[in-house]
């Protein structure tokens, strides 16, 4: 396969994308840090009073649900109509659904409304999204369904998107062409935000590189490498995170290239 991240990340610090955030307290600082260790530039904003601007003038968008209400949700809508409309990408992170009904109703609704380029959850989450069965409890993942892969590939295929489902091995396939990746660290899983992270990542890379799978592909595996060396340098949760920044801002492409691992099906 030919496929080289490095050259996608080597965008994404060329170009600097705008990447406009409307997503949840509890982890809007990590995302920010991480998109500007990456490269990025972000925009953390839920008003709805300027989401149309911020959705026009900005490279990417990401959503997620985390602490949805009333007021965030139509910032979504907007933001998200605005993008879709201007043509550009848009990733949602549909946070917990499965986990209520009031959840699933909104982010399906947001799915069909808006038709994000990119949707990434944990397999819990995506179970739910593609229509078999798996469990989420609050926001995390307990199960998913069996032959999830398959499921996602005729998603995404159906709704001409890409979905993207993280855990000890994560996926990402448009319909045509399944990514298993597995790069990443156990570590991740013991601090809050590192998902959401993720899609911030992902956010970064499809506003320089355009939506794609391989876009997305490179973009988490560049965060899962940059914690494979941050676990190294770190005495647990505490400090893993700012480790986790800095590897995220010393990666180097080669790294990128030479430690991914990943297969195609």
């Amino acid at each position: 396969m030919e496929f080289r991240p490095s050259e996608y990340m080597l965008k994404v610090r060329e170009v600097h994308p705008l990447v406009y955030h409307i997503t949840n307290y509890v982890t809007v600082n990590d995302c920010a840090n991480v998109c500007i260790c990456a490269g990025g530039s972000p925009i953390m904003s839920d008003s709805a009073y300027e989401a149309k601007e911020m959705a026009v003038a900005a490279d990417a968008l990401v959503l997620n649900n985390g602490t949805v209400n009333e007021m965030t949700l139509e910032s979504m809508k907007i933001a998200g109509a605005v993008a879709r409309k201007a043509g550009k990408p848009i990733i949602l992170d549909p946070v917990g659904i499965g986990a209520t009904k009031y959840r699933t109703k909104i982010v399906k609704n947001l799915i069909s409304s808006i038709r994000p380029s990119i949707i990434k959850s944990n397999m819990g989450e995506m179970s739910t999204i593609v229509g078999c069965k798996g469990t989420v409890r609050g926001v995390d993942s307990v199960s998913s369904c069996k032959d999830l892969a398959d499921h996602m590939m005729a998603f995404a295929k159906e709704n001409r998107c890409i979905l993207m489902s993280t855990g000890p091995t994560d996926y990402v396939t448009d319909g045509r062409i399944l990514f298993e990746l597995s790069n990443g660290v156990p570590m991740l899983e013991n601090v809050s935000g590192t998902g959401c992270s993720v899609t911030t990542m992902v956010g970064v890379y499809i506003g320089a590189c355009g939506p794609s799978i391989e876009s997305a592909a490179a973009a988490i595996s560049a965060f899962n490498i940059a914690a494979e060396d941050a676990v190294e340098h770190c005495s647990g949760p505490g400090t893993f995170k700012p480790a986790l920044l800095d590897s995220l801002y010393a990666l180097k492409p080669e790294d990128l290239d030479e430690k991914i691992m990943i297969r195609a099906f």
